[in-house]
């Protein structure tokens, strides 16, 4: 029998890791939950999986009803913050939440009593850069991109006709030494969401600027180019693509990520301080107008037989 969970649990696991690795391809963020400690009884054992996207969904195992919402909530504050933390559910419902740095302990009403640990940590995606075209000073770039962060992908002259931006921002660098900059740039203008970078000489790059408002581009569209390594002269291919890379990573480091929150996905249970997936309750009460949600018939009953002894707990209007 436990040859039979062990080769279940590894199964899980291999398919979380492929999981994994498919988004961090895409460049979707998510969160990986492992149990790292359990005290029976329990569902889970040390070692589970789980990932959760921004999305709330969570795919994997780390325990049933009464640690799931829990951390899907917590998952989602960790993809807002980015940071990691570590989530104890302990099997005392007298355990009050607290919360400090790096670490959530809550108390559950859950009949089994069992205690999890559950460490919580991002995996937050990768940003895009495109590199347009086949010259050292692009090879480079692809090379140095990788090694700082980025997911990358090379464009070459025979891919433009076609070439379709992938969907979310990122960032563009045309390295293409004048052999098609004016239709990589159309390519790359065309997707409001990149950072549009062109290597080239000042005078080129106006020269480009000037065809490009030619072929009918909007200025507001033309505006969007920088040119990085416009006034070096005599550099390699390789000093050309670090500085390209250079600004590429300043603008990185000064982008303000879109926070990534779902408060309407989970409430608190006002009796017994559980977090409760809404879209999934059992257990609802209507209360001054709107909705109350607890994990179990016990609280919702111990509530609707006094209200007011749980007023403060409520969530506040």
């Amino acid at each position: 029998m436990g040859g039979i969970t062990r080769c279940r649990s590894e199964r899980i696991a291999d398919d979380i890791l492929d999981q994994l690795r498919e988004f961090a391809a895409t460049g979707t963020p998510c969160v990986l939950a492992t149990v790292v400690r359990c005290e029976a009884p329990t569902s889970a054992r040390p070692g589970d999986k789980a990932i959760i996207t921004a999305d709330g969904r969570l795919r994997g195992w780390i325990g049933g009803s009464c640690s799931e919402p829990v951390v899907r909530r917590e998952a989602l504050r960790t993809l807002d913050e980015g940071t990691p933390r570590l989530v104890r559910i302990v099997g005392d419902s007298e355990v009050k939440q607290s919360r400090k740095s790096g670490e959530l302990t809550i108390g559950t009403t859950c009949p089994s009593g069992g205690s999890l640990d559950i460490f919580i940590e991002p995996q937050m995606a990768r940003p895009l850069l495109l590199v347009f075209g086949d010259s050292p000073a692009a090879a480079t770039l692809v090379r140095l991109a990788e090694l700082t962060g980025f997911r990358t992908r090379l464009v070459s002259q025979a891919e433009v006709p076609t070439f379709e931006t992938p969907p979310g921002g990122g960032y563009a660098v045309i390295a293409t030494m004048g052999h098609f900059d004016e239709e990589a740039l159309e390519a790359a203008l065309n997707h409001p969401d990149l950072d549009v970078s062109l290597i080239a000489s000042t005078r080129r790059a106006s020269a480009v600027r000037a065809e490009l408002l030619r072929r009918g581009l909007g200025e507001d569209a033309v505006a969007r180019i920088h040119t990085p390594a416009g006034k070096v002269r005599g550099g390699t291919q390789e000093e050309i693509a670090l500085l390209a890379l250079a600004e590429v990573v300043a603008s990185r480091h000064n982008h303000v990520a879109p926070r990534i929150t779902a408060p309407a996905m989970f409430a608190t249970d006002p009796v017994c301080g559980m977090t409760v997936d809404v879209a999934n309750a059992l257990h609802v009460t209507e209360h001054d107008g709107r909705n109350v949600y607890f994990c179990s018939a016990g609280c919702r009953a111990q509530f609707e037989r006094d209200p007011l002894a749980f007023s403060a707990s409520l969530p506040q209007t």
